[in-house]
């Protein structure tokens, strides 16, 4: 019973921490936001800056409050790799929204600030909607075959909508997060997609192809991040509680370079049928790894 207190004491007084460091960060990131819409190149380039170091800052202060109310025990290898220089795309296993709190806080100030692409209507979010799109988070609008069957005219839009967003990304280093799954991890979507990897769903290509062909020529490295929870999937809630006693995270850094130069992607991607075959069998050995990385840890799916 007081155990169960001090868990929904620990939790409420984490939730308005993070909440008011939210609205707080979210005024000055608002106001540069506005600044930057002044159209001169060097200024917009100046403002990116601040609205990174104001972001950066937003998770620093995140930090504070896991060391203060979570006590969760971290495991992270891998981290000597990186550099605040270089250009990433990121991509990890998806399990929880938990999973988002645990790379903001891995690579914060070890990598550039990290720029999920998020679904359109995520905009409407409260608060963080407007934060992310303050930030140059890339929303996107991915259309179904059944749709473009119906509005042909709509084909590629999707990629074009990829590429504005990445021009954003030229000129300062940026990390551009990817959750290759598509969606998190359950018993029924694995069952569902009857897919042929225990602790994983089936990767999906053509989220990190739409990077690579409007950014590989700037990308340096692949970030390849696999999350563990020992003691099972938690939910935010369990996490600001305090009751998720370790992360377990590694970390495996590629060159693009070898990517490309292995013939495992090209431009011709979403031309080629072979090409988007070659690709998608080098994902599935990534993520075989991944899985066989997973059962080494004895890891579990269930929730917390």
């Amino acid at each position: 019973m007081i155990k169960n207190l001090s868990h929904l004491l620990n939790g409420s007084l984490s939730v308005i921490f993070y909440f008011v460091n939210t609205v707080f960060w979210a005024t000055p990131i608002f106001l540069l936001s506005v600044c930057k819409l002044i159209p001169i190149a060097a200024w917009q380039r100046f403002i990116t800056y601040l609205l990174d170091g104001c972001a950066t800052a937003w998770i620093s202060v995140n930090y504070i409050n896991q060391q203060i109310f979570s006590r969760t025990s971290w495991q992270v290898s891998g981290l000597d790799q990186l550099s605040q220089k270089d250009w990433y795309l990121v991509m990890a296993n998806h399990q929880s929204w938990v999973d988002i709190l645990v790379l903001q806080r891995v690579f914060n100030r070890e990598i550039p600030f990290l720029k999920f692409f998020l679904k359109k209507e995520l905009i409407w979010v409260p608060v963080l909607g407007l934060t992310w799109w303050a930030l140059d988070f890339p929303f996107m609008r991915r259309y179904t075959k059944d749709f473009l069957a119906k509005n042909p005219h709509m084909k590629g839009k999707d990629m074009d909508t990829t590429r504005r967003a990445c021009e954003k990304f030229q000129h300062k280093p940026v990390s551009i997060m990817n959750f290759v799954e598509g969606t998190r991890f359950t018993e029924t979507k694995h069952l569902r997609q009857q897919s042929p990897f225990t602790h994983l769903l089936k990767p999906r290509a053509g989220g990190i192809a739409f990077v690579l062909s409007a950014m590989g020529d700037k990308l340096h490295k692949l970030i390849d991040v696999t999350i563990d929870y020992p003691d099972g999937v938690p939910t935010f809630w369990d996490f600001v509680c305090g009751r998720v006693k370790q992360v377990r995270v590694n970390i495996s850094v590629t060159p693009i370079k070898e990517i490309m130069d292995g013939g495992f992607f090209s431009e011709t991607y979403f031309a080629d049928p072979a090409q988007r075959a070659r690709f998608q069998t080098w994902l599935n050995g990534r993520w075989k790894h991944k899985d066989e990385l997973l059962s080494s840890y004895n890891s579990t799916q269930k929730p917390l």
